[in-house]
Order: C-alpha cells, then structure tokens, then sequence
C-alpha cells in the first residue's frame, strides 16, 4: 500500500472537488477512490473540515500566489497584464476547481479563502492597471470588468466549452485602451 502524504490528500481532493464539487471533498470516497483507509487520511487530517481548509488554502497558493510570482517576471505592466490573461484563461487550466468554489461561496470554511483570494487578485490586478497609467478609481473598475472577464471565461470553458473564444489578444487590448 502506497502511503499518502497531506500534499497527497489535498491534491486528490482538489482533483475531486473539480470533478464533483465541494460535496466530492468527502474523506470516506477519497480514502476509496486512493485504495487506502480513512484513517490514512485522518493520520494527516482530524476532520473533513481540515481537509477542506488545507485544500482551498492550497488551491490559494498554487492558482494566485503562483500566479503572481510568474506573471511578475514579465517586464513591462502591459507584460505582466497578458501573462497574468495568458495564465488564468488558458484552455488547459480548466476552472473547474474555481468555479465548484464559487458555487460554495456560503460554506464556512470557502467564504474566508475565497474573499481573501478574490480581493488578493483585484488589489494585483488594480495595482497592474495604476503601473499602465490609470488613475485609481479607473484602475479599481477595469480590475473588477478583467476579474469579471476571468470568471465568465472559466464558467463558459466548463460548461459550453465550444461556444468559449479565445478572447486573450482582444481582453487586454480593450482593457488597456484609454
């Protein structure tokens, strides 16, 4: 039998919580669907609820604070604006985890993480905005229309994937235009 670690619990459960929504983060099905026992998961985790934390705190690390480290490399903020659109409306990281989030947005344990991420993401995406000259009510406003644009773009992608156009090119240059 293959031991898991709490990066091998978050991970499987983050892989079911796209799958299935918050109702798949469950310890019984993962500790089955893993072929171990629910006390392997409850060796890492006292409850599901702990799990549920550890999950979304790392979605959080790996889906924003990631992100921002790579879109940081990029040069100029008109750079670091495409990369960061390239990177969060790429066909291949579907948002599926993004959207089984915001479906949850009530729970107790999503609420707190989602808030923090989704203010996170527009302070970064207002302070990209305020780099390309913008004031800051403009650049607050043409955050929350690019973060808007973000989540429309993972919700089509998911659920009408072939009515979802690549709109990279022309986001940011609306976006940037003044």
């Amino acid at each position: 039998m293959v031991r898991r670690n709490r990066d091998d619990w978050t991970e499987m459960a983050l892989r079911a919580l796209a799958e299935g929504g918050l109702a798949a983060v469950a310890i019984e099905p993962l500790a089955a669907r893993a072929g171990a026992t629910k006390g392997s998961v409850y060796h890492h985790f006292p409850n599901r609820e702990a799990l549920l934390k550890a999950t979304v705190e790392r979605w959080e690390r790996e889906h924003t604070e990631k992100v921002v480290e790579l879109v940081e490399s990029a040069r100029t903020p008109h750079d670091k604006l495409r990369t960061l659109f390239e990177t969060a409306l790429d066909r291949r990281r579907k948002g599926s985890v993004e959207m089984a989030l915001q479906a949850a947005a009530g729970h107790e344990v999503i609420a707190p993480v989602l808030r923090r991420v989704t203010e996170k993401r527009l302070a970064y995406l207002t302070e990209l905005f305020e780099q390309l000259g913008f004031g800051e009510a403009q650049a607050r406003k043409r955050a929350s229309i690019a973060f808007s644009l973000y989540l429309g773009q993972a919700q089509l992608v998911l659920t009408l994937p072939g009515l979802a156009e690549p709109v990279l090119d022309e986001a940011v240059r609306v976006l940037t235009a003044t």
